[in-house]
């Protein structure tokens, strides 16, 4: 009699094993989560995506022939290295301190992202700087001037690198309005070549929650397990209870 109730003793501490590894690991999967948001936690500027660097180099490029001053752009973050520089003279040449670059007026923004368990929030701080031809009132009135293209702080805290971009290629029209430089040309192109146009403001919310979605996800796929391992146990249970008492009345 006690050697038959052996084996439902061995698989219920099979399936208690089953569940302690998987409630080890959705322990693990939580810890490892949240060590990656302390890491980063979203904290990271990132920088315009290659498409957008190539296609703004050539548009600031046609408005520098057009009105002889250099136009670019300059990406930061808070107490770092920058994240991305650039002008009409190429993806990643700034124009400051440029010798082939005697007149230039550059869009600067410094973006700051914090930490989820930062009571501070994320914000923006956007510029525009020149060479010394340029007066602190034109310089103010571009930069005035970016927020009628809708390109404001909450928007360089959402998609910095595609803010970046815009306002860069927004600078000669800008610059043409104070009446410091002459209109900028108008692009020419292939009439049968179709621009692509610039991507859309992306959004910060899986940036903000991705280690809280991938917790849940890993919550829902616990459940999952252990209901699965309850219903196996327990059709193991239902067919060995009549073996059982068979062998105990024998």
């Amino acid at each position: 009699m006690t050697t038959a109730k052996q084996p439902a003793k061995a698989k219920q501490n099979t399936g208690a094993w089953v569940v302690g590894i998987i409630l080890g690991l959705f322990v693990l999967c939580c810890v490892g989560s949240s060590l990656f948001n302390q890491d980063s936690g979203g904290t990271a500027v990132p920088a315009p995506a290659v498409d957008e660097r190539t296609d703004t180099v050539p548009l600031l490029a046609q408005a520098t022939a057009s009105q002889g001053i250099c136009y670019g752009w300059w990406l930061e973050e808070s107490f770092r290295s920058p994240v991305s520089v650039g002008s009409n003279l190429g993806d990643g040449v700034a124009v400051e301190e440029d010798d082939r670059c005697p007149r230039w007026v550059q869009v600067r923004a410094r973006v700051t992202y914090t930490a989820e368990s930062s009571e501070s929030s994320d914000s923006a701080f956007i510029t525009v700087t020149g060479s010394g031809d340029f007066s602190s009132a034109d310089l103010s009135a571009v930069q005035a001037g970016l927020a009628r293209f809708g390109l404001h702080e909450d928007v360089f805290v959402d998609d910095p690198g595609w803010a970046i971009c815009r306002a860069a290629v927004a600078l000669p029209l800008l610059v043409a309005e104070t009446g410091a430089a002459p209109p900028a040309a108008t692009p020419t192109a292939d009439p049968a070549a179709v621009a692509a146009p610039l991507p859309d403001a992306g959004s910060d919310f899986l940036r903000d929650r991705w280690g809280s979605l991938l917790a849940a996800a890993g919550l829902l796929l616990v459940a999952a397990l252990l209901i699965t391992v309850g219903f196996v146990q327990r059709g193991r249970q239902r067919a060995a209870a009549p073996a059982g008492r068979i062998r105990g009345t024998s």
